[in-house]
């Protein structure tokens, strides 16, 4: 069947359609049922089964006989290191660190914290928390410690796993001190940490409090894989950029199961026992899907690499570790092959490498542009798919299936919903639009298998947040529209998150950081186009009367604050002070407007403006900057 037979076939009968594929995964106690609509508009999938991650991930192959099929291979030319851990050598692994955790207290539903560079560890930690029942939620190494304390506070986890740093082409990054004064700034302490020391910078420890990764293992029995409730929570991951109340997305085990061993083969296209690479890190969804869980459940090899795509060494670092592990899929963010472009244009360092193993490169985290595309098909000669998902899904709502039928590419699409998906465009009313019309992209309930089921304790924030303004459905946060063809244009955000290579931040966060500053009176956060990472944050600085510092020094300050209390990630360096902000009568800030005069695009006078005169004051800020150029 093609794509639309198959489409069609789940809109007909989606119990039907996910209960075939719960096939694919080993049961304790098989579902009697897919959904549980009982809770409505709180959907559930396979709430009566009893099932383990780590078993499919991990033992089942063994028991299969594929111990001796690498699981995973990494690479990190940031050290120098390359090593392949087999299925066999990854049970044991996994249970021995499961065993220690289990014996420090840690049962089903205790909550684990992981704070780990991209090393194959911290896999290890993700798997054996799962071997347990227990919750685990990573947070992007090398994040604030202020950040990972308002984590701590929220998912309050009896236990924090931890590297001892990371390491960024140029400079080693400490996390330990991170670590202890996140746990120093947080209301609630965790009862230990198991700290990987690495050769880099390895950390000090709290005596009562720290063990060390082998140290916590010795004399300890291995685990067993522990059966849980198919709605038990798998994992939290709080999406970035969060400096207030955090939003903790929930994904319950068997559906996360079941979508990614379908995702795997249908919209990838790979077979068991093939290469899969995702270049992402385990702090974000896509290192959680398919870094770890999905390649290792359809029992694919997965690559964990600790670099970047130029620097370490060269442009030419992806293309090499390609050829030399014979991947068939690479999945990456166009902000990566962005920067290899830039250094490679010609691209000479893809010819320098056998890639003939290599079927299909996939994009997203972010709008993928024509240039990028056009580039990799030109030096590839291979399909490039883009595809859009999110944190709170999981995995794909709309791509192209690989698997099943590779649809013509429309370059600025990322094609087609997927099955378990019905996206719609709806105006500000809730009502459908036609064909090529602008609107707020949304998903009729229930959403698929493996997209959350709520938020991490705080049900009414989740309602509020995707299911309140439109009655119904699930309210993505992008606008976007589908043309005649039936293929979905992703367009903008609806709020205030901005895409910044990849990564959502909230401009929102960063005016809350920079409106503590105790010289700044009033402030705003855009996001301004930029060639390589997309969108950067622009900050504007009202100043208090009476300030009579230079304002160099109060925006070097605020840029110094928002490192300090968002992280690197936020790639927050440029600042301005100005008189006033451009506001309407009723005191909202027009940061529409000032995004299209920094990225010099057509925009017009806003009907509701206090004073039309404060535009041509930000466009003189932003020229200053080395915006608003054109126009």
């Amino acid at each position: 069947m093609g794509y639309k037979e198959v489409y069609a076939g789940w809109k007909a009968d989606p119990e039907a359609f996910w209960m075939q594929a719960a096939d694919g995964i080993d049961w304790d106690r098989a579902p009697s049922r897919a959904l549980d609509d009982s809770a409505a508009p709180l959907y559930e999938w396979y709430t009566d089964a009893q099932v383990n991650t780590c078993w499919n991930a991990v033992d089942r192959h063994v028991a299969a006989g594929h111990g001796d099929q690498a699981a995973i291979l990494y690479e990190s030319p940031v050290t120098g290191a390359s090593s392949t851990t087999t299925f066999a050598e990854l049970q044991d692994q996994c249970a021995r660190l499961a065993g220690a955790l289990a014996a420090r207290g840690v049962g089903v539903g205790d909550r684990v914290v992981i704070y780990m560079p991209m090393v194959p560890e911290a896999l290890v930690a993700m798997l054996a928390c799962a071997r347990i029942g227990a919750i685990h939620s990573v947070v992007f190494g090398g994040f604030a410690a202020n950040e990972l304390a308002v984590r701590l506070d929220d998912a309050t986890p009896k236990a924090v796993i931890a590297g001892s740093c990371g390491i960024e082409p140029n400079r080693v990054v400490p996390y330990k001190p991170l670590l202890d004064e996140a746990i120093e700034i947080a209301a609630h302490k965790p009862d230990f940490c198991v700290i990987f020391q690495r050769d880099q910078s390895p950390a000090m420890l709290v005596e009562g409090r720290d063990v060390e990764w082998h140290a916590a293992q010795e004399g300890v029995s291995p685990a067993e894989c522990v059966p849980v409730a198919g709605n038990h929570p798998a994992y939290i991951l709080y999406t970035s950029g969060t400096t207030g109340a955090p939003k903790g997305v929930v994904r319950p085990t068997a559906g996360h199961l079941v979508a990614l061993n379908w995702s795997m083969k249908n919209i990838y296209g790979v077979d068991p026992g093939e290469v899969f690479w995702a270049a992402s890190d385990v702090g974000w969804v896509v290192g959680h899907s398919y870094i770890c869980y999905a390649p290792l459940i359809h029992r694919n090899t997965t690559v964990v690499f600790e670099g970047k795509p130029v620097g370490t060494p060269d442009a030419g670092t992806f293309w090499r570790v390609m050829a030399k592990h014979k991947v068939a899929a690479f999945f990456t963010a166009p902000t990566a092959l962005r920067a290899a472009k830039r250094e490679d244009p010609k691209g000479d360092w893809i010819r320098e490498f056998d890639l003939s193993a290599l079927r299909t490169v996939f994009l997203a985290g972010e709008r993928a542009d024509p240039d990028t595309i056009e580039w990799l098909q030109d030096n590839l000669q291979k399909p490039i798919i883009d595809h859009w998902w999110q944190t709170e899904t999981g995995w794909t709502i709309v791509g192209n299936p690989v698997g099943i039928e590779t649809l013509p590419v429309k370059l600025g699409s990322p094609t087609v919903p997927m099955p378990g998906y019905d996206v719609q465009v709806l105006n500000d009313a809730g009502e459908p639009l036609a064909a090529g019309e602008l609107g707020a992209l949304a998903v009729k309930l229930p959403l698929p298998p493996g997209t959350l089921p709520t938020l991490w304790n705080a049900e009414d924030r989740f309602r509020k947040s995707y299911l309140d303004t439109f009655p119904g459905y699930y309210e993505t946060g992008d606008a976007g529209y589908v043309d005649e063809d039936g293929y979905v244009f992703i367009m903008a955000r609806t709020d205030d998150v901005i895409n910044v290579a990849g990564h959502r931040l909230s401009t929102g966060a960063m005016e809350e950081v920079l409106a503590g500053h105790r010289d700044v009176a009033e402030c705003a956060v855009i996001g301004a186009g930029d060639a390589l990472k997309g969108q950067v944050p622009v900050g504007f600085l009202c100043l208090n009367s009476g300030v009579n510092r230079a304002a160099e020094e109060v925006v070097a300050e605020c840029v110094a604050r928002v490192r300090d209390q968002i992280g690197p990630v936020a790639a927050f360096k440029q600042a301005v002070v100005v008189d006033r902000l451009p506001k309407t009568r009723s005191g909202k800030i027009l940061r529409g407007t000032m995004v299209a005069i920094a990225d010099g695009k057509p925009w017009k006078m806003p009907a509701t403006i206090d004073d039309p005169a404060i535009l041509d004051e930000i466009r003189d800020a932003l020229q200053k900057l080395g915006y608003a150029e054109v126009g």
